[in-house]
């Protein structure tokens, strides 16, 4: 009876945690970038206990974003952010904008990483350029990046209120290339390349915060991501409704199943007590 009721307990504590997973998918259906959690088991002669709760990293749809400088990843991969102490992260949420001075920021002040581009549209490394074909090719081959990146400024002049002091605007393509135009959209010149990471693992990556991950040991060294980017677009959360709602309402089942089964052995001890007295 004792092993019994040590099996219903343990069962028990980990129907929460997969509930309060489920819960936490559901919550956050409708929020962008979000990243839903599935959860595995493993069964113990006491018992089911949690294996792990890992991130799904699968595609999510578009939604409009506020403005055109907002991003969509369509692909594999992560936008990479540098917070103000320098330490770098990974996120697939592209709710991006320019400050007043022109740098590329993500909500929390981080800054959006990139590349800077010859007129070439050839990345800069030092003073060594890489071809674009080149660096294409190692992202499909899934090559280290091991270009440094920098912030992305299209620096506003306020004598004449233009970017650089010569762009009357910008333009994102889908490979990720910011373009300065001038001479009404006649003169367009590749400024920054977006930089993306992806990781042969991306389950061993450590969320510090939502939808904001750090490499670990687990995870490896970032990779070139692979995909397009889509200015004026954020990504949806990426939760299963239907099979996230189907597995909240086996988990409920399951918990009834194991409250009546711990009520159960509750009387039963009672009993036996209550008999020992006698």
């Amino acid at each position: 009876m004792n092993d019994m009721y040590t099996t219903a307990i343990n069962t028990q504590k980990a129907t929460v945690q997969w509930m309060d997973v489920l819960a936490d998918n559901l919550t956050n259906l409708y929020t962008p970038g979000f990243r839903e959690s599935k959860v595995t088991f493993k069964t113990f002669l006491s018992g089911a206990v949690i294996d792990n709760a890992v991130k799904n990293f699968g595609q999510g749809k578009s939604t409009p974003g506020t403005s055109n400088e907002n991003l969509f990843f369509e692909g594999t991969g992560f936008f990479v952010l540098r917070n103000p102490e320098g330490k770098v992260s990974y996120t697939r949420l592209g709710e991006f904008t320019f400050d007043g001075e022109g740098v590329y920021r993500a909500t929390d002040g981080s800054t959006v990483q990139g590349y800077i581009l010859n007129d070439k549209g050839e990345i800069m490394s030092g003073t060594k350029s890489i071809n674009a074909d080149l660096f294409q090719e190692t992202a499909l081959k899934g090559g280290a990046m091991s270009i440094p990146t920098t912030n992305i400024k299209l620096w506003i002049d306020p004598n004449n209120g233009k970017f650089l002091g010569k762009y009357d605007e910008y333009e994102i393509k889908n490979d990720g290339t910011i373009y300065g135009k001038a001479d009404g959209g006649n003169r367009s010149v590749p400024l920054y390349k977006i930089a993306t990471a992806n990781f042969h693992n991306p389950e061993g990556l450590y969320e510090i915060k939502d939808g904001r991950f750090v490499e670990t040991e687990e995870s490896g060294k970032p990779v070139v991501g692979r995909g397009e980017i889509r200015s004026g677009l954020l990504e949806q959360a990426n939760t299963d409704f239907k099979n996230n709602a189907a597995d909240y309402q086996m988990a409920k089942t399951q918990m009834e199943l194991v409250n009546a089964l711990i009520k159960t052995n509750k009387d039963l001890l009672q009993s036996a007590m209550e008999m020992a007295t006698q």
